[in-house]
């Protein structure tokens, strides 16, 4: 009798692969950060590279149809369940305080730099914006923005910086390719300047 319940209800493929979808779908939102393609099949073999993106499809088209309030994004190399945009004023009211600290235009521009020069050098950095960056690179460093990236050929052999995982989270993009250009990120600083003095270096 024990086996008697798997033989009534027998698993069909078709049924595995909806089961699959479900896994991948209670993975990602369970993860507090992007999680990868690699992580997902560790965690559920069935997850095959081709079925997770065609499974995240499917659940997006599914969170569409029932106009719900959150969707699967790609970000930082991994997905990530996020709340639409549409409910961003209702979730800042929720978290207030707790929301994230927003940067400030100075280290807005040193991690420019650093997206787009790296791996740079604390000096090559500070030659590019014209003032001393020591601050501005350790707050990144302590916001895991921005990590080491060995040491340079030049006099003193100076440590080197590159953007790290965490970065591409935080601006909500997959890959370096997807930053916008230099001309775009100075109107982003622009409009920046308007905002709310809340900022932190």
């Amino acid at each position: 009798m024990s086996g008697s319940l798997n033989n009534r209800h027998p698993v069909t493929k078709e049924r595995i692969h909806d089961q699959t979808t479900r896994v991948i779908e209670a993975l990602i939102f369970a993860s507090d950060v992007p999680i990868t393609a690699a992580q997902l099949h560790q965690y559920c073999e069935e997850a095959a590279p081709s079925k997770i993106r065609k499974a995240v499809n499917a659940l997006n088209l599914e969170y569409t149809q029932q106009d719900r309030s959150f969707h699967i994004i790609e970000v930082a190399g991994g997905y990530q369940m996020v709340t639409r945009e549409a409910y961003a004023s209702w979730i800042r009211k929720l978290f207030h305080k707790r929301l994230r600290s927003r940067l400030t235009q100075a280290a807005l521009e040193t991690l420019s730099v650093i997206a787009f020069r790296q791996p740079v050098s604390r000096p090559e950095i500070a030659a590019i914006r014209g003032v001393n960056c020591d601050a501005v690179i350790k707050t990144l460093l302590e916001r895991k923005l921005i990590t080491l990236s060995g040491r340079g050929e030049g006099p003193g052999k100076p440590l080197l910086y590159k953007t790290t995982r965490e970065f591409l989270r935080y601006f909500g993009i997959n890959s370096i390719q997807d930053l916008p250009r230099p001309r775009e990120i100075e109107e982003l600083l622009k409009e920046d300047e308007d905002r709310p003095d809340d900022a932190i270096e």
